[in-house]
């Protein structure tokens, strides 16, 4: 079982496999181009490689458990063949896609939906794998259609709370919280929740982990199209890193990377 020593922030490293995702859709279809990109992702720096099959933008289609599965698990293996040295989580909802994933040689759950598939965490309890709990209202395709939060923060932390609960009880040991940037959120409360990201921590006891990269939010704060987020990528993901977020889930893994190692030495004072 895998475990990361709370001793700093680490990076996750995005890989998509799907045709429509919202920034790099159909770029690592195939097993060879995913393969490349997922040594790309090792070599920058990225301490977890997340493998998804199904895109979760607003709007985008559902996908059925055997297509994900047909997409994820060949690439699974043949990152597990080629040892890589990072570690695999797989990027699902679906408890079915998950075993799939795990049986391939995946390490981690990360389910965007904070468990919805009642089989998912007992599941992840019976494999003994670590799971992160996302914070999502209604489906990714219509997630940004009724947003309505009194308090965001205080809103998210009680709804991950019930969700961790119902992981412990089923057997789950080790669990990251993820509050959801960009699912089913305005551009004030992904804000609030980055700048929060530690007191949620805090407040839910279990280590965080937030995907700012190239999201809504970004575009709006800045006036960039989706390929052309890095530098407002770079500067949400340093932002959560101070603030006390401890996974960071990117695509551009060695660009933030750097500006992180670099904002921490300067606020510890040294290298």
């Amino acid at each position: 079982m895998i475990r990361f020593p709370s001793d700093r922030t680490y990076i996750v490293g995005v890989l998509n496999l799907t045709p429509d995702s919202f920034s790099d859709g159909g770029k690592f279809v195939g097993t060879e181009a995913a393969l490349a990109h997922a040594r790309r992702l090792v070599s920058e720096g990225a301490d977890l490689i997340d493998v998804g099959g199904e895109s979760t933008r607003p709007g985008a289609p559902p996908v059925d458990e055997a297509s994900e599965c047909a997409r994820v698990v060949p690439i699974i293996e043949a990152i597990v063949r080629a040892q890589l040295g990072a570690p695999i989580s797989i990027d699902t909802c679906k408890s079915v896609v998950a075993e799939a994933a795990l049986a391939a040689g995946a390490e981690l759950v990360n389910d965007v939906s904070g468990g919805r598939d009642p089989e998912m965490f007992p599941l992840c309890g019976q494999r003994q794998v670590p799971v992160v709990i996302g914070h999502l209202r209604g489906e990714p395709r219509s997630m940004q259609e009724q947003i309505a939060f009194a308090d965001v923060f205080e809103e998210v932390a009680s709804e991950l709370g019930a969700a961790i609960a119902c992981a412990r009880q089923s057997g789950v040991d080790q669990i990251i919280a993820d509050p959801g940037i960009g699912f089913g959120k305005r551009i004030e409360h992904n804000l609030i929740l980055l700048r929060r990201v530690g007191d949620l921590g805090k407040r839910l006891g279990v280590p965080v982990m937030v995907g700012p990269s190239r999201k809504a939010f970004i575009g709006e704060l800045t006036g960039r199209p989706v390929g052309d987020r890095l530098g407002g990528t770079i500067g949400a993901a340093v932002a959560a890193g101070l603030a006390g977020a401890d996974y960071l889930r990117v695509h551009d893994v060695g660009a933030v990377r750097d500006a992180l190692r670099v904002a921490v030495a300067i606020r510890r004072g040294r290298a």
